[in-house]
C-alpha cells in the first residue's frame, strides 16, 4: 500500500469516528457505538477484562470450546476458511484451530488493524501449515473476503457473546449480514451469554479493580487522541447495571458536573448527571436465541452450554434453503 492509500484509509476511518460521534453526542439521550472501543488501548483493556475473577463469559465460553472441541471440528469441512468477525486476540480461536486440523485458512477480521496484524502474526508463526489472511475492517458492513478464499468453503465464528451488544434487530440484521458473507452451506459458531442471576451480572460489568471502568472511559480517551477533542476523565464515571426489563447490561459514561466540550467544532453540553449511553449487553435464553437465528434465515444445528447454564455457544446452518436469506 503507498503512502497515500494509507493516509486515505486513516482520513476515512478518522472522518466516519467524528461523524458518528457528532451524531451520537448531539442525540437525545447522548450515545456513542462500542465498535468504538476497540483501538489498540480498547483491545489491550479488554483482554485484560476476560481475565477478571468477575468476569465469567470468557471462561465459561472457553470450557465450552474446550469441552466440545470434536463436536465442532466434525462441523468443518476439508479445506474450509474460517472467518471469525471481530477477532480481538483470537484466544478462543485457537481451541478452534488445533483441533480442526482441515482448516485451509483464518480470516480474522478486526477494526483495530494495528493490533490484528500482531495477531496475524503471531499466528503465521504458531499454525505454519494455515493460511491467515487478516482483514482490517468493520466487521458489521459490507467488506471483501481474500481473493484466496473465494472457493472454499467457510465457517464463521463469532465468539464472546458480542452478538448482545446489538439490538435484538440490529442483531438479526448482523446474522443475515454473515450469512451474505459466509454464503449457502456454510455454518456459523455463534457465542452468547444466558439470562442468569442479576448479581452475577452486575458484578461481571463492575469489577473490584475498575478494569471495565476504564475501558468505558477509553472511548473519551480515544476522541481526545484521535478527534482533538478534551475531555476530562475525571468528569465522567462508569456506570453499569443490569436492566430487567430489557434484558440487557447497560453502560454509561455519566458527567459529574455541568460541562461543555468541543467535539470536531461543535460544542456539545453536559447536564450534572447526564449520560452517555455506551453499549448494551443482550442476555439470551436458548429459546430466544435460536427464534432470533430461525428469523434471520438460519437453522439451528446444536448448542452447548456450561454446567451452570450461564453460556452457550450455538452451531447454525444455512444448509436449509427453505430459511436462506434474502440476498
Amino acid at each position: 500500500m503507498t503512502a497515500l492509500a494509507r493516509k486515505i484509509v486513516i482520513d476515512t476511518a478518522t472522518t466516519e469516528f467524528a461523524t458518528d460521534a457528532i451524531a451520537g453526542l448531539t442525540a437525545m439521550p447522548k450515545r456513542l457505538s462500542p465498535k468504538y472501543f476497540y483501538d489498540s488501548a480498547g483491545s489491550a483493556l479488554f483482554e485484560r477484562i476476560t481475565q477478571l475473577p468477575e468476569y465469567y463469559p470468557t471462561r465459561r465460553e472457553i470450557g465450552i470450546l474446550n469441552e466440545r472441541a470434536a463436536e465442532i471440528a466434525a462441523l468443518v469441512p476439508t479445506g474450509t476458511a474460517l472467518i471469525e468477525f471481530g477477532s480481538g486476540s483470537s484466544t478462543k480461536t485457537r481451541i478452534v484451530l488445533s483441533t480442526a486440523t482441515s482448516l485451509a485458512a483464518y480470516v480474522p477480521v478486526d477494526i483495530s488493524a494495528q493490533f490484528l496484524h500482531q495477531q496475524a502474526i503471531d499466528l503465521r508463526r504458531e499454525y505454519p501449515k494455515l493460511a491467515v489472511l487478516p482483514v482490517a475492517a468493520d466487521f458489521t458492513k459490507p467488506f471483501d473476503l481474500p481473493g484466496a478464499v473465494e472457493a472454499m468453503p467457510r465457517v464463521g465464528f463469532f465468539p464472546g457473546s458480542t452478538i448482545g451488544n446489538f439490538e435484538p434487530h440490529e442483531a438479526a440484521s448482523f446474522l443475515r449480514h454473515a450469512g451474505r458473507i459466509l454464503g449457502r452451506g456454510a455454518t456459523f459458531i455463534v457465542g452468547v451469554d444466558l439470562v442468569k442471576d442479576t448479581q452475577v451480572l452486575n458484578k461481571a460489568y463492575n469489577d473490584a479493580q475498575g478494569v471495565t471502568a476504564k475501558f468505558n472511559l477509553n472511548v473519551l480517551e480515544r476522541m481526545n487522541r484521535e478527534l482533538g477533542c478534551k475531555f476530562n476523565l475525571a468528569s465522567f464515571e462508569h456506570h453499569a447495571f443490569f436492566n430487567r426489563e430489557r434484558s440487557c447490561i447497560e453502560m454509561h459514561l455519566a458527567s459529574l458536573k455541568r460541562q461543555r466540550i468541543k467535539v470536531c467544532g461543535e460544542c456539545i453540553d453536559f447536564r450534572a448527571g447526564e449520560t452517555i449511553h455506551t453499549e448494551n449487553s443482550y442476555k439470551y435464553s436458548i429459546e430466544s436465541f435460536g427464534a432470533l437465528a430461525r428469523g434471520a434465515g438460519f437453522t439451528p444445528v446444536s448448542v452447548w452450554t456450561d454446567p451452570d447454564g450461564y453460556f452457550s455457544v450455538h452451531a447454525l446452518s444455512l444448509r436449509d434453503g427453505r430459511s436462506t436469506p434474502t440476498w
